[in-house]
């Protein structure tokens, strides 16, 4: 599968890390899958029958930061050997604390972490280099998963669900919509000897097919945790809790209103770079 590489330069006072991220959720809402930041602007990944230029451009018309003037150019990228395409973007290994350690297994091995995880992430999002995907890790390191059952949705790399798998759950499922990321999961697992994971192919509907679960992680984005928080209730077991991120401090209140409204209490959040990790409690 081919896709389309926009690489993005921006004029701005804000900071390029701030508009970066918010850039890349931006982009995340009209199809695009992967994302690599630098101290110059970002690069964004999408599926050549995905891109739409008069899409990119009213993403762009309609950004919610004022003072930003974008330049891109598009460059056509053919579906072959993405670790390159990663090493060549210095995707780092992610250290936090001395808990956990994610690299590529491209990187020399570290010594002294509790937990590793080798992610070769190719087009699917979730290395732990985004604010969600750290905030959510951190989240799960706070837990006792031992004989717990977990799921991963929208599972991107499965780097939570490797995570889990590795801290002793008993049954971990990871979904993701689409086939890049289904087919990497699979990959990843293999690499962490973690096979056991069940990995699935399809959107919220496909929850229902795997029982109920202790906990749901749910690292997506502010549209699609909306429409899908009913869906998320019925898997878990009372007393579970839901984690979400994937959205900005100021949706908040959004999502706080449709957990309630499906009988989910918020319990905490966390903060990154202005992107939220939240805890809601069945």
């Amino acid at each position: 599968m081919n896709y389309k590489e926009i690489i993005f330069r921006y004029d701005t006072e804000i900071g390029t890390e701030t508009v970066g991220d918010i850039l890349a959720a931006e982009l995340g809402n009209i199809g695009f899958e992967s994302f690599v930041t630098d101290d110059q602007g970002l690069a964004a990944y999408v599926r050549e029958d995905l891109f739409r230029q008069e899409t990119l451009n009213d993403c762009l018309a309609n950004f919610p930061l004022p003072g930003v003037a974008f330049r891109f150019t598009v460059n056509h990228i053919v579906g072959q050997n993405w670790n390159e395409e990663w090493e060549k973007h210095y995707f780092q290994p992610i250290h936090i604390g001395k808990e956990c350690l994610i690299r590529a297994s491209f990187h020399p091995e570290e010594q002294g972490f509790q937990y590793e995880i080798i992610i070769d992430p190719k087009m699917a999002f979730g290395t732990g280099n985004h604010a969600t995907t750290y905030l959510m890790i951190t989240e799960m390191l706070k837990l006792d998963l031992t004989g717990k059952e977990l799921l991963d949705m929208g599972c991107g790399t499965a780097v939570l669900a490797i995570l889990a798998a590795k801290k002793g759950a008993s049954r971990v499922v990871a979904i993701d919509i689409d086939e890049w990321a289904y087919n990497n999961a699979l990959e990843n697992c293999r690499l962490n000897h973690t096979e056991n994971i069940q990995v699935a192919q399809g959107g919220a509907e496909k929850i229902a097919e795997f029982g109920v679960f202790d906990y749901i992680f749910a690292n997506i984005n502010r549209n699609i945790l909306l429409s899908d928080v009913w869906r998320y209730v019925p898997a878990l077991k009372k007393g579970g809790s839901l984690l979400m991120s994937g959205f900005y401090e100021n949706d908040i209140p959004a999502i706080r209103q449709e957990c309630e409204n499906n009988r989910l209490t918020v319990s905490e959040f966390s903060e990154r770079n202005g992107w939220v990790g939240l805890v809601c409690s069945f």
